[in-house]
């Protein structure tokens, strides 16, 4: 795989995660009448769009150390959803994956009609930060689900000693976290 090609996956992996744990980290935040299409949706879509425990982390800081950005998300996810249906005719979720890239591309490039507060990119930029706070932060926040996160970027978790041996080679890192902490690193999960 070329660097141009590697370059192209790392983005639409991270845009995808991104967006799609956006467009459904909101779920318990829409009144009830839209509460099971969104389920449905949240099911369907969160392994695929969000891996590794990444809704459950945003979940989970929605409710807690995020709590004032609810009204942010509340509102993002709207706008996102008329801009999809004003677009396409369709939510979010149920576009194509190429309609979805469209999407993403426009909240990347600010270009996203109909966003005031808000904006698309200000949108985008929060739920890529939350969506890779998710992915590598210590699982016991709710996320990086079975270290995944750590895992796809080489980092040994929780280590008991590093030998100066370990410190000093050029080899990767290859001994697993200590296990009394993988335990306990399962982490809170979100209540469904």
């Amino acid at each position: 795989m070329s660097m141009s090609e590697h370059d192209a996956s790392r983005r639409e992996f991270l845009v995808r995660a991104a967006v799609g744990a956006g467009a459904v980290a909101g779920a318990g935040l829409v009144p009830e009448t839209h509460a099971q299409t969104r389920e449905q949706d949240r099911k369907a879509k969160s392994e695929t769009n969000a891996p590794a425990g990444v809704l459950n982390y945003i979940d989970l800081a929605l409710a807690g150390a995020y709590a004032d950005l609810q009204d942010f998300y509340r509102r993002g996810l709207a706008q996102l959803d008329a801009y999809c249906r004003k677009t396409y005719n369709e939510p979010f979720v149920r576009l194509s994956a190429t309609r979805q890239d469209e999407v993403i591309t426009a909240l990347d490039e600010g270009k996203a009609g109909g966003f005031t507060w808000p904006t698309a990119q200000e949108f985008f930029n929060t739920i890529r930060t939350h969506t890779m706070e998710g992915m590598f932060a210590d699982p016991i926040y709710g996320g990086n689900k079975d270290f995944a996160g750590w895992r796809l970027v080489g980092f040994p978790g929780a280590q008991a000693i590093f030998t100066p041996a370990d410190m000093q080679s050029k080899q990767a890192f290859t001994r697993a976290p200590i296990l009394s902490l993988q335990a306990q690193a399962q982490g809170p999960t979100r209540k469904e």
